[in-house]
């Protein structure tokens, strides 16, 4: 783009002729008239966008916005099932959802923190904040190595000021009295330059709170290091479940796993071939209150693990909240339930199924759905689908429910099946659910062979020859997180400093102080002080009187009544600036403006970085 720049028109002086084009001017002016009308500004070109986007992109409100959005952003990350957590939940979700549930899906409102848009975000925010703190560093560290600026010609505009006057019989001239109040300075943990110390007007510039910018930029340092940890935990972090049943061992690999979830650049190679056995597992049910009677308060697994297969076996507990790291990994307790043992003998009288089955927990006092497949079961396939009961008990209308969680009257209610279980070609399949479709009922209430309803040690005979159905007995299971995250360590690290210079930058104040001191013609030395904060300090006046408090007590001083008082008051400030200070001279305002102005605004630390 480019614009026309507009001729400056001035009004003439009366009596003065008017030139321009058309009005009498001369070939020159017409020249330089057309010229201008005709000139245009330079277009910004490639390299200017370029310059101008990369400025925007690291500037501190483009950080903070883009922080924010990715925070809005992981929002429907908690809204909809995420594929990652649970494939089946998300394909149920779009089955159920039919009118929207496929435009979602092509939104990656299932894959969010995988997704184009969420990594976009990411990563734009990681570029912002580190072309943010690299410039200000540098300026930053360029402002530490300087002096402090120098000192302003006159004191009394500053917002804290104040004077002192050395008796001149205390012996104490004005280049004294300049390093007394550097040496209290320092002691103030003010950095300090000394200017003239042996002129007629010695003076010192003083600055503190560096350490404020340092704390923000350590803040947003931390802030990259906890995006780059966290970048680490998805791209070589993995997360699995496995279900254990008591006396069931888990080994570290994947097909040890009941469902995996790997990040970007997982190697099979990352797992540690580490163990885990369970022994036993209890659980605790309130016996005493009423309102809360028979809900577990309690569980307690316990395991044997194993480092690797040739290391000693260890004894260990698993509780809610209170993982065993094992080979880089935390392994998380995070359900339980029952699991009835049955054996399945088919037609010809061998044994075609034998071991636990996990319940699915349905609903309240452990009542759980049961579903077996038999694909071995000769020469018909068998099935059952039905209800365990840890404490079964029967209403009036013939229906059971559980009335406890404890195994007082367990109980398997089954219905039975034969036919193709479609195992064969490899499809997979739910284990907690069945197709009965293209299956042929043998046992159902609803048929005259009646449902089949087992105790422990029962077994039943299925029509037609089929086989037999034996309840064993019960066990427990524990469902098992594991996670494994090389960035988690990192990311607490870096959120700890993060809060630690966070807290730096909020309560460090930067200040400046100058102190000017001069001889007074009758002998007495005449000290004044000036106080300046970067930004807000409604401290700085404490830190005023705490200053003339070390002068004044340095000091042999005149009676009170002699010295300005602090805080500064108006008429101290019009007292100032009506007349010489220190006895060395008056300030003038043709001096004293510019360098106020180069002190405080014109020095580089005292800009606003972006």
């Amino acid at each position: 783009m480019s614009e026309r720049v507009n001729e400056e028109k001035t009004t003439p002086t009366p009596g003065t002729p008017r030139t321009g084009p058309g009005l009498g001017s001369g070939p020159a002016e017409d020249a330089v008239a057309a010229a201008k009308a005709e000139a245009v500004l330079p277009s910004l070109g490639p390299m200017g966008m370029l310059r101008w986007a990369w400025t925007q992109l690291t500037s501190m409100r483009t950080a903070l916005f883009l922080l924010l959005l990715l925070a809005v952003a992981a929002v429907p990350g908690s809204l909809f099932p995420q594929r990652p957590a649970n494939p089946a939940v998300v394909t149920q979700y779009i089955k159920d959802h039919p009118d929207y549930g496929k435009i979602l899906d092509s939104l990656q409102l299932y894959d969010v923190y995988s997704s184009a848009w969420f990594s976009a975000i990411y990563i734009l925010l990681f570029i912002s904040l580190i072309g943010c703190v690299v410039p200000r560093a540098i300026v930053h560290y360029k402002a530490m190595r300087s002096q402090p600026p120098r000192t302003p010609a006159r004191l009394s505009r500053l917002p804290e000021y104040g004077t002192l006057v050395v008796p001149a019989d205390a012996g104490i001239p004005a280049s004294r009295a300049i390093d007394d109040a550097a040496a209290l300075l320092k002691k103030r943990g003010y950095r300090v330059e000394v200017r003239d110390r042996d002129g007629k007007r010695p003076s010192l510039g003083a600055e503190r709170g560096l350490f404020k910018e340092v704390g923000n930029l350590v803040f947003h340092t931390a802030l990259i290091g906890v995006l780059v940890s966290v970048a680490a935990g998805g791209l070589f972090g993995y997360s699995g479940q496995r279900i254990l049943v008591e006396g069931d061992t888990f080994v570290n690999t994947l097909v040890g796993y009941d469902q995996f979830t790997p990040g970007t650049n997982f190697q099979s190679s990352q797992l540690e071939p580490y163990s885990i056995q369970l022994n036993k597992f209890q659980i605790t049910f309130d016996r005493e209150s009423k309102g809360k009677f028979g809900q577990p308060i309690d569980f307690k697994a316990e395991v044997t693990t194993k480092e690797n297969p040739g290391a000693p076996a260890q004894q260990q507990v698993l509780k809610v909240n209170d993982p065993i790291s094992l080979g880089g990994t935390s392994v998380y307790l995070t359900g339980n339930g029952y699991a009835p043992v049955v054996t399945v003998r088919d037609g010809a009288g061998n044994v075609a199924m034998q071991g636990p089955v996990v319940a699915k927990l349905q609903g309240d006092n452990y009542y759980s759905s049961v579903v077996i497949k038999v694909p071995d079961a000769k020469p018909d396939q068998l099935a059952f689908a039905g209800f365990f009961l840890p404490t079964a008990f029967i209403t009036p209308e013939g229906v059971s429910f559980s009335g406890d969680p404890e195994l007082f009257n367990p109980q398997l209610t089954l219905n039975s099946y034969y036919g193709d279980l479609g195992l064969n070609d490899g499809a997979p399949q739910n284990v907690f659910e069945l197709d009965v479709k293209k299956l042929t009922p043998l046992n159902a209430r609803n048929l005259p062979t009646k449902g089949i309803v087992l105790t422990p040690g029962a077994t039943h005979t299925l029509p037609d020859g089929k086989g037999t159905i034996t309840f064993d007995g019960v066990k427990r299971y524990v469902g098992v997180d594991i996670h494994h995250n090389p960035g988690q360590g990192y990311a607490l690290f870096f959120a700890l400093v993060a809060v630690a210079g966070l807290v730096t930058s909020l309560y460090v104040n930067r200040r400046r102080a100058w102190v000017r001191t001069g001889t007074h013609p009758d002998g007495r030395t005449m000290v004044e002080y000036g106080l300046l904060a970067r930004g807000e300090d409604h401290r700085l006046a404490g830190e005023a009187a705490a200053i003339r408090a070390l002068l004044s007590a340095a000091w042999p001083l005149e009676e009170e009544g002699d010295s300005q008082p602090v805080p500064s008051a108006p008429e101290d400030n019009d007292r100032a600036e009506a007349g010489p200070r220190t006895g060395a001279g008056p300030d003038t305002a043709d001096t004293a403006a510019p360098d106020f102005i180069q002190s405080t605004a014109g020095s580089p630390e005292s800009k606003k970085e972006q």
